[in-house]
């Protein structure tokens, strides 16, 4: 991997000795199975324009590093805002107090890579501030312009780059730049009184050239308008027992918390997941395939290496409903056995490393999706879903559908609003019945959730129809 003439090794930055700072990490790791020091400094903005004014506008920065001294099970962790040889000491003689539980089984370095899957660009460099305040303006404008109906327009755009650097116990550093960036719009619209609203976004690792040319944010525009319009007629869902279509892309949500999060190495070597110990096992209905994949070019939740140094990539975890694998760490990786899988991530240098997922997905089949809906004498077709929350232990789960159809005799009819899936992910997987030939990820906007810390993912699926899924709504 290379970096950009533009940004120089954050250690050469802060006056830190590379050789230095290599002794006294391998001083802390001595008699430790594994560790790191892991280096960042990350800049990022956010403008936010809502009611047709620019309501807030940020910048931030950070830099920071994190010591890890892995031994056993036991991990210790000392991090800073100060990178300097004094603090790196500090950190070296705090966090060699996890050796108490040395296992004597040392884990192997991470394996080198020359793949890139995005460039450093940096988002904050262009276009100018101006333009992007007069871009989100625009926006705003367009939004308002496209029906008489709309009454509120908030736009958003934010863009951050981040430097690592990985300091490997066997004189390794490595390196990565990584650019983000996301665009949202919401709009509402009012109607005899009642008022609804549609969101949409779309992103990725790239800069701001790539997401807001006009044709991305007009899709944009017309998709929340799209969505805001349908909730204005939608009628109170039904509750009740029925089959389900699921529509393609951002509903592969639900696949990533009802499921991915149980098939992550940690919950699985301490026996806490629904999937734990269930390796060879059917676990889903035949042809269900899901994977886990940090490899696709420029997608929100890849990345040329993990947050431990271990180079991404495509990981079957489900293969036609049989359980073959999980998604590891290093330190999860090495206390089961297995090999790591690069899905060890951090928020920032101020956490330690966790299995994660990075695009998280289901393959497609050969159905076409209206074959699905034709299937269905009474059910519900979830177009979009928010919000939802789930049990690791069990897989249960409870899904907010933010559009959502019933089907009766075979056919879409009203849209309906309130509409909530209820079940457990381990269970839905069996009851998947078909596969639609219409993959695709979404639009590149998830944020997922774990032990306090927050990073970017993907998730994508194409449409499915589930047997006999719990729906909760409004009437009988």
């Amino acid at each position: 991997m290379t970096i950009s003439p533009a940004l120089p090794s954050i250690l050469d930055a802060a006056g830190v000795d590379a050789g230095r700072a290599q002794g006294l990490l391998t001083e802390a790791l001595a008699g430790a199975d594994d560790g790191e020091l892991f280096l960042e400094r990350s800049e990022s903005e956010s403008f936010v324009f809502d009611d047709g004014r620019l309501k807030s506008a940020s910048y931030d920065s950070a830099e920071g590093f994190g010591l890890r001294v892995v031994a056993g099970e036991t991990a210790g962790y000392s991090h800073a805002s100060e990178i300097s040889e004094a603090a790196i000491g500090r950190a070296a003689k705090s966090s060699a107090l996890a050796k108490r539980g040395y296992s004597g089984v040392a884990a192997e370095s991470p394996r080198q890579t020359n793949a890139k899957l995005y460039g450093e660009e940096d988002p904050l460099a262009a276009p100018a501030f101006s333009d992007k305040v007069a871009l989100l303006q625009e926006i705003d404008a367009a939004a308002r312009a496209r029906d008489p109906r709309v009454v509120q327009v908030m736009t958003s755009l934010h863009g951050e780059r981040r430097q690592i650097e990985i300091l490997r116990g066997d004189g390794r550093l490595l390196r990565d730049v990584r650019p983000l960036v996301r665009l949202n719009v919401q709009v509402t619209v009012e109607k005899d009184g009642r008022r609804e609203s549609g969101n949409s976004g779309a992103g990725g690792r790239a800069g701001f050239d790539a997401w807001i040319t006009p044709d991305r944010w007009n899709e944009q525009i017309d998709e929340a308008l799209r969505q805001a319009l349908v909730n204005l007629d939608a009628v109170p869902a039904p509750a009740g027992e029925m089959d389900v279509v699921l529509g393609p892309g951002w509903n592969g949500v639900l696949l990533h918390e009802a499921v991915g999060h149980g098939l992550e190495g940690d919950f699985n070597r301490k026996g806490i997941s629904a999937f734990s110990g269930r390796i060879g096992e059917r676990v889903a209905a035949p042809g269900v395939t899901v994977f886990d994949d940090g490899t696709v070019l420029g997608r929100r939740g890849s990345l040329t290496i993990d947050d431990e140094g271990t180079p991404t990539e495509r990981t079957i975890l489900i293969e036609d409903g049989i359980l073959v694998g999980y998604m590891h760490d290093r330190m999860s990786a090495r206390l089961m056995g297995m090999k790591a899988t690069g899905n060890g991530r951090r928020e920032s240098y101020a956490h330690m490393p966790l299995p994660r997922m990075t695009n998280t997905g289901m393959l497609g089949g050969d159905t076409p999706r209206e074959e699905m809906i034709k299937s269905v004498k009474r059910g519900l077709y979830a177009a979009h879903f928010g919000g939802g929350q789930v049990d690791i232990t069990n897989g249960k789960f409870v899904f907010q559908c933010t559009e959502a159809y019933l089907i009766e005799d075979g056919r879409i009819t009203a849209p309906v609003k309130g509409a909530t899936l209820i079940g457990d992910g381990p269970s839905a997987l069996t009851r998947v019945d078909m596969i639609g030939d219409d993959f695709c990820f979404d639009p590149g906007i998830g944020v997922c959730g774990k032990g306090g810390q927050g990073v970017p993912v993907g998730v994508g699926q194409p449409s499915l129809k589930l047997t006999g899924l719990t729906v909760g709504g409004t009437s009988l």
